[in-house]
């Protein structure tokens, strides 16, 4: 056995803290270490160079590199031993970055440990056991949980590079809250002028197949094999014979607030959430169709003159197959009803910005008059509040909602435009306005459109005289603040759909405290899940405008279409196997996988002389975490490239 050693500086980020000679001199003595050296950046053409000349010249059979974290560039070093003829799984580093020089100061402590974290790899490379790559194959097919904007971009982009993609969009159509919009900051164009041509594009693609109304019930398998269970509810309007006419909702009788115009509108019991809608085909409300309830209405299926209503049509449950899966389920409104100093949500005249965003849209329940909704009277002066359950740990959420500053400035701006003698009012903590002409945005608000902004928090909120009374301070000028508003606005923050977690579980992916779903890595995998295969678009990771979120959306599409491009797929070795002789079938490890990768096995007992229970491991599903070894009873399970005796070899040389 010939082990090499390679000792990167890093530039200044080892070296500044770490003798780095020392530490490659020490390495040099260590047993079964033939060769050693240094080298400012090891990472580098030239560094990995020096490591493949190194193997030839002295025939090494193992190396150690001493630098950053294998997270980093643990892939570049095992291609570049690969090259040299060496299997790349008999490869180890030695964090001596992350782990040791950025988080010591003492330059002789953390030379001391850089030394002895690479005596651990050493070690722990002399156990290692070539491993070799297993591959399997590749559906062509890409699943887009969510209809919304990100969902839409991810489809059209998926679509361009001619392979298939399926959306599954719980609502009656694809739109999501971008559909609700009037316009968008900071160029102020119509949203459903960007939104519908975008929305046309999906539906007519050959490429592209809508579950709308629909929702995701199962999820099995792995990357490049994932099957999916998605019942399709019942519309009980058939969506091939239906030509959208509209006769069906504007005879039927029933009249309830509407969803998509957030309760300011009414729709009727059969009904599309809104004109553009995609597909333009309705769906009864069962919960308030008069048929359904009283068995005596009917008039829709009466005048249908194509015969497209069915009330007895059942949820249908389908099975498919994908290679990928793209998360884009959006986000949803922060519950402002926790602020007993605002009323709790009790103040009709008291609204949201995305009441606001209806109430101002020309096509919204108001035809685009910003009113009182407790008496219908236009209104003059509005009040704005700002982060309202955002950046605050006691009430709300503790993240910066990112958006609500550009929107709410949006908003100040539209309600002069619609009413020349209105006034709106800004209550701020900070403004934060971090994109592109967004600053820019906001001081033509202020400037050119009058919005007059107050530093400080809103104290109480309380009717008087027919008006709103918001009472706060202005911490710039130290003065206590009292406002008649006729309407005040919310700046509610943004916040993870309420199913989130259950979905996060489905689809065995991470999410935060937040319920916000977690990405592999914030930087270098912005759009990947830890589960191969899934990644993240939108608002359902993180608060996201509209530019960021189609960003994502394609950066997603691109991971995706990644996967769909290759023949067949390699799975890492670096997985995790079961002794089945000392298996004891007590099934604690299939409680533990995270992942759904062990199941329950019968094998024949030889001295028993009888069948008995174990487990096993789905390998094309196993991710390498380790939760069943560490939970195993027996020692039965191990896990390669971190197996008990490589452990415990760092252990004996510690």
């Amino acid at each position: 056995m010939k082990i090499g050693v390679f000792v990167c500086h890093c530039g200044t980020n080892i070296a500044g803290t770490v003798d780095v000679e020392r530490v490659s001199q020490a390495a040099s003595k260590f047993p079964k270490v033939k060769h050693s050296a240094s080298y400012k950046y090891m990472c580098s053409n030239p560094g990995q160079n020096l490591v493949k000349d190194a193997i030839k010249k002295h025939k090494l059979d193992r190396i150690v590199i001493a630098s950053c974290s294998p997270s980093l560039h643990e892939k570049t070093f095992r291609k570049c031993v690969e090259a040299a003829g060496i299997n790349p799984y008999l490869i180890e580093m030695a964090n001596i970055r992350e782990h040791c020089s950025w988080v010591h100061k003492d330059r002789e402590k953390a030379t001391q440990k850089a030394i002895e974290l690479t005596r651990l790899a050493v070690s722990k490379v002399s156990r290692n056991k070539p491993l070799e790559k297993t591959y399997t194959t590749i559906e062509k097919k890409v699943l887009i949980i969510g209809g919304g904007i990100s969902g839409i971009q991810a489809a059209i982009d998926i679509a361009f590079a001619n392979y298939p993609a399926v959306i599954v969009e719980r609502e009656p159509s694809i739109g999501g809250r971008m559909a609700r919009f009037d316009k968008t900051f900071p160029t102020l164009d119509c949203a459903a002028c960007i939104l519908t041509p975008k929305m046309v594009t999906v539906s007519q693609s050959e490429h592209v197949t809508m579950h709308t109304y629909s929702e995701i019930e199962e999820v099995s398998g792995f990357v490049g094999n994932f099957t999916v269970k998605i019942r399709k509810k019942a519309r009980s309007v058939d969506i091939n014979k239906c030509t959208g006419c509209g006769a069906c909702y504007n005879k039927c009788p029933v009249k309830v607030p509407s969803e998509f115009d957030m309760g300011l509108g009414k729709r009727k019991a059969i009904y599309t959430p809104f004109p553009q809608a995609v597909p333009n085909v309705p769906v009864i409300d069962r919960e308030n169709c008069l048929y359904f309830k009283t068995k005596k209405c009917g008039i829709c299926k009466k005048i249908c003159t194509v015969g497209a209503i069915d009330y007895d049509m059942k949820d249908e449950v389908i099975e498919e197959k994908f290679g990928a899966i793209i998360v884009a389920t959006g986000f949803n409104q922060f519950d402002h009803s926790v602020y007993g100093e605002y009323g709790y949500g009790k103040h009709k005249d008291m609204i949201t910005g995305l009441h606001f965003e209806r109430m101002v849209n020309s096509s919204g329940p108001t035809g685009g008059k910003i009113i009182r909704p407790s008496d219908g009277k236009e209104v003059r002066d509005v009040v704005f509040i700002q982060c309202v359950g955002s950046r605050d740990e006691q009430k709300g959420l503790p993240y910066c909602s990112r958006l609500c500053c550009m929107y709410t400035a949006k908003h100040a701006l539209l309600l002069r435009e619609h009413n020349k003698d209105s006034q709106a009012y800004v209550f701020y903590i900070d403004i934060r306005a971090a994109g592109k002409n967004y600053e820019e945005f906001v001081k033509k608000v202020q400037d050119e459109y009058g919005a007059i902004y107050l530093r400080g928090r809103v104290s109480r909120i309380f009717e008087k005289g027919g008006k709103l009374i918001v009472r706060g301070a202005d911490t710039l000028s130290g003065a206590q603040i009292e406002i008649k508003a006729d309407l005040v606005v919310l700046a509610t923050g943004l916040v993870a759909q309420k199913d989130a977690p259950s979905l996060a579980q489905m689809l065995h992916i991470p999410y935060d405290k937040n319920n916000l779903f977690t990405e592999a890595h914030p930087k270098l995998a912005p759009v990947e899940t830890i589960t191969s295969g899934i990644f993240l678009t939108g608002a359902c990771q993180s608060p996201k405008d509209i530019p960021d979120t189609v960003a994502t959306a394609s950066a997603a599409s691109v991971k995706a279409l990644g996967l769909m491009v290759q023949d067949k797929l390699a799975r890492e070795p670096l997985i995790a196997s079961v002794n089945q002789d000392l298996c004891s079938g007590c099934l604690a490890c299939l409680k533990a996988c995270p992942f759904s990768a062990i199941e329950e096995d019968e094998i024949e007992d030889r001295k028993l002389r009888r069948k008995r229970t174990v487990a096993k491991v789905r390998e094309a599903v196993c991710t390498g975490c380790g939760n069943c070894t560490a939970v195993c009873r027996m020692a039965a399970i191990d896990l390669e490239g971190f197996t008990n005796t490589q452990i415990m070899e760092e252990v004996e040389t510690l």
